[in-house]
């Protein structure tokens, strides 16, 4: 590691305070933000495991819900492995290049799930819209090509902004960065040398991304909710809104704490910095400790299994 006028050129280890201003009580933190991980990685695999093995739940609903499940899992353990090591075992280094890697897979995970929940919301649309067309369209081919078509989407609107911060900018004020996972706007905010083009396209990037997804999953609901309340027969009318309160409550709950989150870090200057750090950790964990709960809740077919499988076993133990 190289100093350079009072900078550091290309530091090798960047250092992770982890939540400041509340360093004194992060290893109290760490027990809530670890019982959250287990329940996402545990009821996420729970869904898997159901919508695998189970030949009735090979729809395009539950093939969709199953990419949520995998996209919670790998999201959440991206960052809280590393985070509870800053917060219980005061190991708050991390190398540059794994820094890089964090970020990258932080944000490309996030567009996924945005990917994914737009899918689910068009899938939801043509079920109720257009129901006779459904198979067809929902193809095993058309899945195929949206799965891979999400990932990729992710995966190369993404890298440029990493590549932007390995090529473009070499010297940064300090190797400390202050957040508890590695942030594309709080390690850019580090280098002394103009960020602009970095900001710019990690705009571009959250709007793209978020903006394009939000935009088409809005008009989807607002295209369900005409037809829903067009039916005939109120059980009808219910039937078919129940099969969108799980989905729009996901929705809701994670472009909200995007929203939040996204606009506190750049706008709230005068929100103190423990705050938007919170909100970004609530971002990232809360909505995979909450998926499964609330499609396990508000399934039927995925609630009948659980309780199967749990009371199947409790007989057997008998």
């Amino acid at each position: 590691m190289l100093i350079f006028n009072g900078s550091v050129f290309m530091p090798s280890v960047l250092t992770l305070v982890g939540i400041p201003g509340l360093e004194s009580v992060q290893c109290w933190i760490g027990i809530p933000f670890c019982a959250m991980y287990l329940i996402a990685v545990i009821g996420n695999s729970l869904i898997l495991v159901i919508i695998k093995y189970e030949n009735s739940l090979h729809s395009p609903m539950y093939i969709f819900l199953a990419m949520l499940g995998a996209t919670d899992i790998a999201l959440s353990t991206c960052i809280l492995p590393k985070m509870l090591g800053i917060f219980w075992f005061h190991v708050p280094e991390i190398s540059f290049e794994a820094c890089l890697l964090q970020m990258w897979l932080i944000h490309s995970f996030q567009a996924i799930e945005s990917g994914v929940l737009l899918a689910m919301a068009l899938d939801r649309y043509v079920a109720i819209c257009n129901p006779l067309r459904h198979a067809t369209v929902f193809s095993r081919q058309l899945l195929t090509h949206i799965g891979v078509g999400v990932i990729l989407r992710a995966a190369i609107l993404i890298a440029p902004s990493i590549a932007l911060i390995k090529c473009h900018l070499k010297h940064y004020r300090t190797t400390i960065i202050s957040h508890s996972y590695c942030e594309h706007t709080a390690l850019v905010k580090l280098a002394t040398e103009d960020v602009r083009t970095n900001k710019i396209y990690g705009l571009f990037v959250a709007f793209t991304i978020l903006g394009f997804d939000i935009i088409f999953i809005t008009l989807s609901y607002v295209q369900i909710f005409i037809t829903v309340f067009q039916l005939p027969q109120k059980e009808a009318r219910i039937k078919a809104f129940n099969t969108c309160i799980a989905h729009i409550c996901v929705f809701l709950q994670f472009y909200l704490l995007a929203f939040f989150s996204f606009f506190t870090h750049r706008f709230g200057s005068h929100i103190p910095p423990y705050v938007h750090i919170l909100l970004s950790n609530l971002y990232l964990l809360v909505p995979p400790f909450l998926n499964p709960i609330v499609y396990g809740v508000k399934t039927k077919q995925i609630r009948d299994h659980v309780l199967k499988m749990f009371f199947s076993k409790r007989h057997l133990d008998h």
